[in-house]
């Protein structure tokens, strides 16, 4: 199932990924810092999405109280309570 999820408060407008049998595939960011965004998308294929939630959720950027990890986080809680 492909997901789509609008981001708030970071430099990245949107994440898309898949989710297959629980597990995140094909994580791509739009905007936001690139090659660090590539290497989050990386590290966390193969992964259940509730892991991925776990690990990612609270990370800040800067002065923000979010972060493109933290917004990968909502995004995965958000998909499992869609999906229950």
């Amino acid at each position: 199932m492909h997901y789509t999820y609008n981001t708030s408060g970071t430099c990245s407008r949107a994440i898309d990924f898949d989710i297959e049998d629980g597990i995140i595939t094909n994580v791509k960011f739009t905007g936001g810092c690139n090659g660090n965004l590539k290497g989050i998308g990386k590290l966390v294929e193969g992964m259940r999405v509730q892991d991925v939630a776990t690990k990612l959720k609270g990370i800040s950027c800067g002065a923000r109280p979010t972060s493109c990890p933290d917004q990968l986080a909502r995004a995965c809680e958000k998909y499992l309570n869609d999906n229950k």
